[in-house]
């Protein structure tokens, strides 16, 4: 509450806290809340009074006087500093004295008297004589006019305010002026003109140019002034910012002493600056050659003002003028002329357009200050208006932050309006600067000055970091993050900066040393975003200062050399082995991949704390963001298996084109809140080149920034200029944070460039010239902080010296010693991974009936408080039955699967689209109460009764193949020894996820020696459904096989569906598992097994002989050969023809081709014909592959094909066509 509230009636409100203060009981009760929270109740700035307790001088007079008497505090101690913890220091927000008396500035003490005389006047001086003899010739005249100042300081200080931000220099005043006065001179060109006498008669003079002379003062060693006139050259055909640099060049040579003759002539028009030393008004000397001089006064209030205070000030409206004049030969300028002249540079001074130039110039990311008349405090107060601005900033501020390292807007990318920005748009104007408005507890305060607003605005949202929160639903969340931006960016101490450069230094020495020692070859460098470093390694820094256990890393390939060198610690030497041509050692035997593909296990220890942290860097491939789910599944296995809530951060990096551009990373952030997903957030950078390879984001987003797609996930978004080392730390530190606190996903738009092409040899100027001259000319974010640290005294320049080189001479030892040890070393030949692996012998799958049974027992005696669904009730009860009785179906095979290995102590991770239920109403894994929702978990309950560790979870995914599928990869890659699948609502559907198959199931072990054991469930079957439905691809997946890479199988039986899992769960082989599950065989029963299959049969059968055949039969006149459901349609048509002439052979894995069993089988069946019968059509199925693989391995074996026509779809989808197909294909199999 600020004494705004109390009025007049301050001086009550404050009598009766003193009175409290004596005795809490002389005041009214309802007062002794408001007292007890606030110290002093007038706390006003300005208005805040401090009794004579509080360390003040007592005044004379009664003892009782002086007790209530308010006198100003004076400062005891040295430097008028205040101890610390001196009550003042800790009063001062809310006590302040009496303001003190401002004393007069004091005048010049008078010095020694010359000595009296007569001296010649000699050098310098005496030339200044002769040139003002001369100009006493000149009939001379001069205009005057006083020009309002305040919008230039208004403006000036923004612009200065960037460039400072930027560790750039500052403009002046007389930067602007100067440039107002060449505009003006455009608009009044006989300002420029001369007078000369040619042959005896008056000529007037026309220069060329318009070139401007300035007035460089410059004192003397012995202390006298000397006055030099330089001239900048052309000045009309220079920008603002061409103006600035001409303008300091030349100042800066005349002060060295270096200015040339061609800098001394030419002059056409002078400015003089005598304004500088206080001096409100001059009539200079205008010399001979030139039509005009132009003086500049003194900047201040009109004179009258000159006592006022800063508030009353600013509450009257009265800005600073400074007075201009303009000294012309009246011989050929007029003074209405002159007067013109005056007042267009009046005008330009307080023109939007002028002052838009001079912002583009500058490069100023926002709007300047417009000139306005003041506006009156009518219709809605202007407090209001003031929150409303703040407002507009915490929403939208980051659409004028100075965020991009190039100052570089794409040409054909829209600029949203951010007009709300200016304070224009709320009914404010520069004359409101300076008065005081109540905030509402904006940065801790009740009222401020519009002045100290936009300054606070500014800092928090406009400088090197813009910030999107305000689209956040939570509102804890919004205050949070408003109060850390708001309480500003943290001093680093020297030591910490120091520690900024040297990793900043780590980053570009190692790109400049692969680019010096292996020219050409492709490493995707990070050039360009170098602070990708340091901004890693504080996100690092900070998970291990809250004592998390591990960071997951996943990125693209572009920098990650880099970051694998200084981030994740892999030995240099490696990394120049990998460039000498060499395979990765973890990959030997396999494929390998080029080396900026391979992942990396490190740890990091803190620079500035105790703690450390291991850090992993997931493999990936060139399909960028392919990685995004994969590591978020690491890291989830890796959560679970610690047993603690979100110990391990993800920290995934993507690119700003692929950000946008590829679906999976949509699908991928969605996982994020889902429970079957969550990983208490993922720290994400988007490394925003402003390119992707040559395609600009005018062709390559429909969105204003990369990043827009983070806010539909109620994600805060933090946009960082990443040639500001310091922000990027700080936005690390910030983003880590929130992550911890709030458990969600967090973006990072590092804005950067990429100084090289898409790799080493590529050239980008080719489409962006541009941009790429831009790139040119900007120095690199190392040379810039150390510079700005150079500047702050921070560092020596030995400092730096001796950290380049230190690293330089590391890098080039191990260099040396890499080339040593690899000269005249042949590459290893590859064997391939066939046998990398131990493959399992005399593993017995069977289990105990009474295990059996007790799983049937724990589906079907649900606890009292769930009400199963009329549908599954008979369901549940069957499974009673089927547990002692036999006749065991599908569903519950693969139940007693996964019951058997959670009760033997593993975890088991089912998810899938729809798998809880199952897709054809066939798993009811999870039982459902039919009141309330309540869920059920039979599994679970049997883990808990085991107590031997194991765990059953089951869920439901979004629907998503692409990022689900990656997912379970990347939780199978982290827990290895967990039984982790994933399920297709359809088998064709798994086609969505197919980069992941290529790029990780099938080959991840090759390249890089990657261990999974993924279980994909992949409905199949024809069961005339059409294209879709019908078909899951076999024929890829079998394309794909090699090495043993995979395990490809269909079985026909429950039992063997069972054994097959258990198998290769408790199996030492840890390689993927493809099963092509059924359909309608679900529920076929026909396709049923034994109690007896599951206790006493012992292991998967990948072959299974004619069970109506007993060894050898030379009758048997064919063999059809066939896999999955198409068997008990065989089956049932054998029956039905009693054709005992006819032999079934079923195939259940795939791959690796059991051709050994394949081969024993045949044998019994010596005088028959083999026929390979499937559903598929000729091109598709397991033929293509089986024919060319079977005849290599099993010598003189001939086979006939039997199945549908050769087509590029893989089913019908007319059912009659399909009943009609299916007849001909059994018909023929049989004939």
């Amino acid at each position: 509450m600020s004494s705004a509230n109390f009025g007049q009636n301050e001086w009550l409100v404050d009598l009766m806290y003193q009175q409290y203060k004596e005795d809490p009981k002389s005041v009214d009760a309802e007062w002794h809340d408001y007292f007890e929270n606030n110290s002093s109740p007038v706390n006003a700035p300005g208005n805040t009074q401090a009794t004579a307790g509080n360390g003040a001088q007592k005044t004379t007079g009664s003892q009782g006087a002086t007790k209530n008497t308010v006198t100003p505090t004076r400062d005891t101690t040295a430097g008028g500093k205040q101890p610390k913890g001196s009550a003042s220091q800790n009063q001062d927000s809310n006590v302040k004295p009496t303001p003190k008396r401002t004393a007069p500035p004091a005048p010049k003490q008078p010095v020694e008297a010359p000595e009296p005389g007569k001296t010649t006047i000699k050098g310098a001086a005496k030339a200044v004589v002769k040139n003002m003899d001369i100009s006493l010739e000149i009939p001379t005249a001069t205009s005057v006019r006083d020009m309002p100042a305040k919008l230039m300081f208004e403006n000036r200080a923004m612009v200065n305010e960037t460039l400072r931000a930027r560790g750039s220099g500052k403009i002046s005043f007389t930067h602007i002026i100067g440039y107002a006065l060449v505009q003006a001179v455009k608009a009044h060109p006989d300002m420029n003109n001369s007078y000369e006498l040619v042959d005896g008669k008056p000529t007037l003079v026309t220069p060329e140019h318009i070139n401007l002379g300035l007035a460089i003062d410059m004192v003397g060693k012995n202390g006298q002034r000397s006055l030099v006139v330089a001239a900048i050259k052309e000045a009309e055909n220079m920008t603002f910012g061409e103006f600035v640099e001409k303008y300091e060049d030349v100042v800066h040579r005349g002060r060295e002493g270096k200015l040339t003759m061609d800098d001394f002539t030419g002059v056409t028009i002078s400015l003089t600056n005598p304004g500088g030393i206080g001096t409100r008004h001059s009539v200079p000397r205008l010399t001979k050659g030139q039509g005009a001089i132009i003086g500049v006064g003194s900047m201040d209030y009109p004179a009258e003002f000159a006592g006022a205070s800063e508030d009353r000030l600013g509450e009257m409206g009265i800005g600073k003028l400074v007075t201009i004049t303009s000294t012309y030969d009246h011989r050929i300028i007029q003074g209405a002329e002159s007067g013109e002249f005056l007042r267009t540079m009046s005008r330009l001074l307080i023109n939007d357009e002028f002052w838009d130039e001079i912002f583009h110039a500058m490069r100023v990311p926002y709007a300047p200050t417009r000139w306005s008349q003041d506006l009156p405090n009518i219709g809605v107060d202007k407090s209001t208006r003031v929150m409303q601005l703040i407002e507009a900033y915490r929403s939208r501020g980051h659409l004028i932050a100075d965020i991009n390292p190039l100052q570089w807007t794409q040409p054909g990318l829209p600029i949203p309006d951010h007009s709300d920005l200016n304070i224009e748009s709320h009914g404010l104007t520069l004359w409101d600067f300076d008065r005081t408005f109540h905030v509402g507890g904006f940065a801790g305060r009740e009222t401020m000055t519009l002045r100290e607003v936009l300054s606070t605005l500014r800092k928090a949202y406009t400088l090197k970091v813009g910030t999107e929160y305000t689209h956040i639903l939570d509102a804890e969340e919004r205050n949070w993050l408003q109060d850390r931006i708001e309480a500003g960016q943290a001093e680093f101490t020297p030591a910490q900066q120091k520690y900024i450069l040297q990793k900043l230094n780590s980053a570009e020495a190692f790109e400049n040393f692969l680019q010096t020692k292996y020219v050409g070859q492709k490493r995707f460098s990070l050039e360009g975003a170098e602070t990708l470093i340091p901004m890693m390694d504080a996100a690092i820094d900070r998970a291990a200062d809250a004592a998390l256990d591990e960071v997951v890393i996943g990125m693209p390939h572009r920098g990650r050399l880099n970051v694998l060198a200084n981030i994740v610690g892999k030995p240099y030497a490696q990394i120049f082995t990998e460039f000498e041509g060499n395979i990765d050692p973890a990959a030997a035997g396999g494929s390998g991949d080029v080396k900026y593909h391979l992942g990396q296990q490190g740890h990091y220890h803190q620079m500035f704390g105790d703690n450390d942290i291991d850090v992993y860097l997931a493999a990936n491939p060139s399909h960028l963001e392919a990685v995004n789910p994969v590591m978020e599944g690491i890291a989830r296995a890796k959560q679970d298996q610690l047993h603690e809530k979100h110990t391990v951060m993800p920290l995934l990096l993507h690119g700003d084109a692929a950000f946008t551009g590829l679906g999976i990373v949509q699908e991928t952030i969605n996982l994020a809140r889902l429970e079957a997903y969550e990983v208490g957030g993922t720290v994400h950078i988007v490394v925003n080149n402003q390119i992707g390879f040559t395609t600009t984001p005018d062709a390559g987003r429909s969105t204003h920034y990369a990043t827009d797609l983070a806010k539909g996930f109620d994600c805060p978004v933090f946009h960082v200029n990443g040639d500001d080392p310091e922000a990027v730390v700080w936005v690390a530190q910030l983003a880590v944070d929130y992550r911890n606190r709030f458990g969600k996903d967090v973006f990072i738009d590092l804005v950067t460039y990429r100084r090289r092409g898409h790799n080493e040899a590529d050239d980008p100027s080719m489409t962006q010239p541009l941009m790429y001259k831009l790139i040119g000319e900007t120095k690199s974010s190392r040379d810039q902080y150390t510079e700005t640290l150079l500047g702050r005294g921070d560092l020596t320049e030995e400092d730096i010296e001796r950290v380049q080189r230190d690293f330089h001479d590391q890098l080039e030892t191990v260099f040396t010693q890499v080339r040593e040890a690899e000269k005249g070393t042949k590459p290893k030949e590859q064997g391939g991974i066939t046998g990398s692996q131990d493959l399992p012998h005399g593993l017995d799958t069977s289990v105990d009936r009474e295990l059996i049974e007790h799983i049937g027992d724990l589906f079907a005696d649900v606890p009292d408080h769930i009400t199963p669904h009329p549908r599954v009730k008979p369901v549940i009860k069957r499974r009673k039955e089927m547990s002692r009785n036999g006749n065991i179906d599908w569903g519950f095979a693969e139940l007693l699967a996964f019951g058997s290995l959670v009760d033997g102590g593993k975890l088991v991770r089912l998810v899938g689209e729809d798998t809880l239920r199952g897709t054809f109403t066939q798993r009811h894994a999870i039982l459902f109460d039919h009141t309330d929702h309540d869920r059920y978990s039979p599994l679970e309950e049997l883990a808990r009764e085991s107590g031997k560790g194991g765990g059953f979870e089951a869920y439901n995914s979004a629907l998503t193949e692409y990022a689900g599928m990656g997912f379970e990869y990347g939780y199978s890659v982290g827990n290895p020894d967990a039984l982790v699948a994933w399920e297709a609502q359809f088998g064709d559907f798994a086609n969505g996820a197919q980069t992941i198959l290529d790029e990780y199931v099938s080959s991840g072990e090759a390249k890089w020696g990657q261990i999974s054991s993924l279980v994909l469930l992949l409905p199949h079957g024809y069961e005339g459904q059409g294209p879709d439905h019908s078909s899951a691809r076999i024929e890829r997946f079998l394309q794909m096989s090699a090495e043993g890479s995979w395990t490809i199988a269909q079985p026909s039986t429950p039992a063997n569906y069972f054994h097959l899992l258990r198998r290769h769960a408790l199996g030492s082989l840890k390689r993927p598992l493809v099963v092509f599950s059924p359909k309608s065989m679900l529920r076929n029963k026909m396709a049923v097994s034994a109690v007896e299959d599951f206790t006493e049969v012992k292991k998967f059968q990948s072959v299974i002989d004619d069970p109506n055949q007993n060894g050898k039969n030379e009758n048997i006149k064919t063999v059809l050969m066939c896999s999955g459901k198409i068997y008990w349609d065989l089956e049932k048509k054998r029956q039905a023809d009693g054709r005992d002439d006819v032999a079934i052979v079923r195939v259940e894995m795939l791959h690796p081709i059991p051709f050994n069993r394949i081969k024993d089988a045949l044998a019994n069946y010596p005088n028959a014909e083999v026929r390979w019968v499937q559903d598929e059509p000729a091109n598709q199925g397991p033929w293509p592959f089986l024919a060319l693989q079977l005849p290599e391995h099993i010598p003189g074996l001939q086979m006939k094909r039997v199945s549908r026509r050769a087509q590029s779809s893989t089913a019908t989808g007319v059912a009659k066509v399909h009943q009609l197909e299916q007849k001909q294909l059994l018909d023929e199999a049989f004939k």
